[in-house]
């Protein structure tokens, strides 16, 4: 019994014993403040209208204060705790100074988390993004911390320590290159509005086609329409060219630019048959009016020359039919009517003739403008028979068939030869 009389009349029992008391403390406190801190936030954060305080505390920002009240209490606790060795209290002073420096700044981050979810709800939010910037800062913020954190552990300067960190900024360059460069980028993009999350961008050389779902310091991320995820650094949307089809969307209409190659060997002049026939579309109509007084007068200044069919300006079948084409296009309802539309032929080549169809659809959506594109080519090539005109494409092998002559009949075999010598009577 004297001995455990003793035992606990010794200085470092004491002071272990005190320490023990100043931790539970220290946890009561944290406990209680987070529970009382965290559940009036809650409160105030139902009651009110406001979305701030919503986003202060759904990214944490009063969890991360309610974590100061038990540093606080260790870094003037301690001193009250009897047969403490002045180095022991000096070293948990600063370990508790060290986690508050640290908790405060996490509490900064979280708060500069809240206020860019609160901006990319304003409608300038889609357009100008500032994560790049906000995560800029708080990386520095975060090498400010650590400086202060070591500095306060080791009992050093901040300033011993920047002045080494001065003489490594070479290598400081090198190790924040990325950083720099997405920086530079990510202000040119922004302030220049060239990127936006949100915008359909094709890069071929990063494999990426797709919308951009997320701009950052150093990456951009873009959802293929395969759904895949490319990330691109930043950097590289500044130093190489990407195509971005925002202005497409923006201006309400998407562009059909498809051609049809037309057989060559279908295109003829119109026959008088031909003519009465093609007059009964409605959408020809009038263009067969005026073609034939125009006609009609450029062959009688002929003269004699003009009774000659070689000599004459006729309609052919091609023109007509690019004609109606032209017609059908500024009808249809779901072309854009202020943007261009018209169909041109191109050069032939090896493939026939390319009637080639230039418009714009009144609608940007891809399902609806692919609807829309394949009833117009549908409708168009169901209708070159009409103008005795066909596709051009290159033989199958089905064709090859077809012309092949049809086989041979196998030649009847001869019957076999009676070899029995012939006998006379």
């Amino acid at each position: 019994m004297d001995s455990i009389v003793g035992l606990l009349q010794r200085p470092w029992i004491h002071a272990l014993t005190g320490t023990l008391v100043l931790l539970v403390v220290a946890w009561l406190a944290g406990a209680l403040t987070r529970l009382v801190l965290l559940r009036i936030m809650r409160g105030i954060a139902r009651r009110t209208a406001w979305h701030w305080d919503d986003a202060l505390f759904q990214h944490g920002v009063f969890h991360w204060l309610a974590r100061l009240v038990p540093a606080l209490v260790l870094q003037f606790g301690i001193q009250l705790v009897p047969g403490v060795p002045d180095r022991a209290e000096r070293l948990i002073g600063n370990i508790a100074m060290a986690l508050m420096v640290f908790f405060v700044v996490m509490a900064i981050s979280a708060a500069l988390s809240a206020l860019e979810a609160l901006y990319r709800a304003t409608p300038a939010g889609g357009q100008r993004p500032i994560k790049g910037l906000l995560q800029l800062v708080k990386l520095v913020l975060f090498i400010v911390g650590a400086l202060l954190i070591i500095g306060t552990v080791t009992d050093k300067r901040v300033g011993l320590l920047l002045s080494g960190l001065g003489a490594m900024s070479a290598v400081l360059i090198l190790v924040f290159k990325d950083t720099i460069l997405g920086f530079v980028a990510g202000m040119q993009l922004s302030s220049n509005d060239m990127l936006r999350v949100g915008d359909w961008i094709t890069m071929p050389g990063a494999g990426a086609d797709g919308d951009v779902i997320d701009i950052t310091l150093y990456t951009v991320k873009v959802r293929n329409f395969d759904r895949t995820i490319v990330t691109v650094p930043t950097w590289k949307l500044i130093a190489e060219s990407y195509q971005n089809w925002r202005g497409m969307a923006e201006s309400g209409g998407r562009r059909i630019k498809r051609a049809l190659y037309l057989d060559a060997a279908g295109v003829h002049f119109l026959g008088e048959d031909e003519l009465a026939r093609l007059s009964q579309f409605r959408l020809l109509a009038d263009y067969l009016d005026r073609k034939h007084g125009e006609l009609d007068k450029w062959n009688r200044q002929l003269g004699e020359a003009g009774e000659q069919p070689f000599n004459r300006r006729r309609l052919t079948n091609l023109g007509t039919f690019r004609a109606y084409v032209n017609a059908y296009l500024h009808q249809h309802p779901k072309i854009h009517r202020q943007m261009t539309c018209m169909a041109r032929q191109l050069a032939s080549g090896p493939n026939g003739i390319p009637l080639e169809l230039y418009c714009f659809t009144a609608t940007t959506v891809w399902d609806e403008y692919e609807n829309i594109q394949g009833d117009i080519f549908d409708h168009l090539i169901a209708l070159l028979p009409e103008f005795g005109l066909a596709l051009y494409q290159q033989p199958s092998g089905q064709d090859v068939r077809a012309l092949q002559p049809p086989p041979a009949a196998a030649p009847t075999p001869l019957p076999a030869c009676d070899h029995t010598p012939l006998t006379g009577s």
